[in-house]
C-alpha cells in the first residue's frame, strides 16, 4: 500500500469515527411504544431519609419549608437566592388530560412568587439568616447579579433592580426592561438568565408554548429559543432556536461556549425523544418542532420544512427520554475529587410521559478541554421511593455551587434544598 493510500485510509477512518460519534444514540422508530401518561406521586421524605451520593460524599439538609423552590442563584458575595414559584395553568379552552394534571399540581403547590435570601456569614455551608428578599413577582425563575443591578426573569418579562450586596430585603422597585412571551405547555413558564463572562450580554432561555407546535407556529414567536440582549434590555436577537424547552445554562470552563439543557418533545413513545445537553452555536437551529436529534423528521410535521430539517444541529450529550433535565452547571471548584473538575452536573426533574419513570436524579458528565470526555453517570439518586407504584420522595431541579465547593440541589416537590459535600 502506498503512503498516499494509507493516508487516505486514515483520513476516511477518522471521518467515519467522527460520523459514528455523532450517532452513538440508537433511536427507536416513532411510536415504537404507545405514548403513555405515568405521573409520579410525591410522598415526601420520611424522617431520616435523604438522597444518596457516591462514596466519599455526604448529603445534608440546607433548607426546608420552602414553597416550590425551583431555581438557585449564588451571588458573588456568597448569598444564596432561591426563586419560589410554581405552575399556574391559564383558564382557557384547550384543556386535555395533561393540562388537568398540571392544573391540579398548580393548585397543590401554588406559586409563592417570591425570592428568598439565605446568608451564610462564616462560610461553613450552613446559613445563619433567612430573608424574604423580593415578593409580588410573577412566576420568577432565573436571577442574576451584574454590576449594580439584580435581575429577575419573571415568566412575562425581565426586571432589573438596583442592587446592594449588604441588603437583605430589596429596597427599590424594579424596572421592566424586556417583555417576554408568557404562558406555555405544562411547565414551560420558566425563564432562565445568564450573562456572558465579559458581562456585556444577557441570555434568556424561553421554552415553547406547545408540545410540538400543534397550535400553529405564530404562537411560538420568540419561543423555543435563547435570546441575547444588552444589559439594559436593548439589542435583542435570537441567539439560537429550535430548542423546545431550554432551561439550565452555563459556560464551559476555559471556553467562550454556552451550554444548555433541553427538554425534548412528548408523545412519540417511551424512548423518544432524548432530552439533551448541548453546546449552543450562535444562529444554530436544533430541530424543534420539525426534527429531533439531527435530521430525524417528526412524523407530525412530515414534509413541512425540509429546509429546516436539513440544517438541524446534532446535540452533544443525550440525557434519556422524558427525564425533564432542567438544571445545568459546570463545576469550577477543586473541593470535589479530581474527576469532577470542570465537569457538568445536571438535575433531572423526572418523567411523566413514560411507562416507567426516568430521571429523578442528578447526573454528572465528565469534561476535558471544554468537551464531554465520557458517558454520563449518576451522582445523586434515591429520589424514587417505589418504581412499581411511581412513587417518589422528591424531584431535583437546580444544581448550584457554594463558595466552599459543595453543591446545592433544589427539590421543589419536597419543598427542600439539599447540600452535597465531601466527607
Amino acid at each position: 500500500m502506498t503512503r498516499y493510500a494509507m493516508l487516505l485510509l486514515i483520513i476516511i477512518a477518522g471521518s467515519v469515527n467522527i460520523l459514528l460519534a455523532q450517532h452513538t444514540v440508537r433511536l427507536p422508530e416513532p411510536y415504537a411504544t404507545r405514548p403513555t401518561s405515568n405521573f409520579c406521586t410525591v410522598i415526601g421524605w420520611p424522617e431520616g431519609k435523604k438522597p444518596i451520593a457516591p462514596e466519599g460524599f455526604q448529603v445534608s439538609l440546607f433548607a426546608k419549608e420552602l414553597e416550590n423552590p425551583r431555581w438557585i442563584y449564588v451571588a458573588p458575595n456568597g448569598d444564596v437566592f432561591v426563586s419560589e414559584a410554581g405552575t399556574r395553568m391559564p383558564e382557557e379552552k384547550r384543556i386535555d388530560e395533561k393540562d388537568e394534571f398540571f392544573r391540579s399540581k398548580a393548585q397543590n403547590f401554588g406559586s409563592a412568587n417570591r425570592i428568598t435570601l439565605f446568608r451564610d456569614k462564616n462560610g461553613d455551608g450552613a446559613y445563619e439568616s433567612r430573608y424574604s428578599y423580593l415578593s409580588g413577582l410573577n412566576q420568577p425563575f432565573g436571577m442574576l447579579v451584574m454590576g449594580n443591578y439584580f435581575y429577575v426573569a419573571n415568566t412575562d418579562g425581565l426586571l432589573r433592580f438596583p442592587y446592594k450586596a449588604s441588603d437583605t430585603i430589596m429596597q427599590s422597585d424594579g424596572k421592566r426592561i424586556l417583555e417576554l412571551p408568557a404562558g406555555g405547555y405544562n411547565n414551560h413558564w420558566t425563564r432562565n438568565i445568564i450573562s456572558n463572562p465579559q458581562q456585556t450580554k444577557i441570555y434568556i432561555s424561553i421554552g415553547s408554548a406547545s408540545n410540538v407546535g400543534e397550535h400553529g407556529m405564530e404562537e411560538e414567536r420568540r419561543r423555543a429559543c435563547i435570546l441575547e440582549i444588552n444589559p439594559d434590555g436593548s439589542g435583542e436577537r435570537i441567539y439560537a432556536y429550535g430548542l423546545r424547552n431550554p432551561v439550565g445554562m452555563d459556560w464551559a470552563p476555559g471556553t467562550q461556549t454556552l451550554w444548555t439543557a433541553v427538554n425534548e418533545r412528548d408523545e412519540l413513545g417511551d424512548d423518544l425523544v432524548p432530552d439533551y445537553a448541548t453546546s449552543v452555536k450562535g444562529g444554530g437551529f436544533y430541530g424543534w418542532p420539525y426534527a429531533y436529534f439531527g435530521a430525524h423528521e417528526d412524523p407530525r410535521h412530515k414534509g413541512k420544512r425540509p429546509d429546516l430539517v436539513a440544517k438541524t444541529l446534532i446535540p452533544d450529550v443525550p440525557l434519556g427520554a422524558h427525564t425533564a433535565s432542567l438544571g445545568l452547571m459546570f463545576y469550577h471548584s477543586d473541593a470535589f475529587p479530581r474527576k469532577y473538575h470542570k465537569g457538568m452536573f445536571i438535575g433531572q426533574h423526572g418523567s411523566w410521559n413514560r411507562s416507567e419513570l426516568s430521571g429523578y436524579k442528578v447526573i454528572f458528565v465528565p469534561f476535558k478541554d471544554g468537551r464531554p470526555s465520557g458517558p454520563s453517570e449518576d451522582f445523586l439518586t434515591g429520589f424514587i421511593a417505589d418504581l412499581s407504584k411511581s412513587e417518589v420522595y422528591g424531584r431535583p431541579v437546580c444544581v448550584a455551587a457554594l463558595p466552599d465547593g459543595s453543591l446545592l440541589v433544589s427539590d421543589d416537590a419536597a419543598k427542600t434544598i439539599w447540600r452535597v459535600s465531601v466527607k
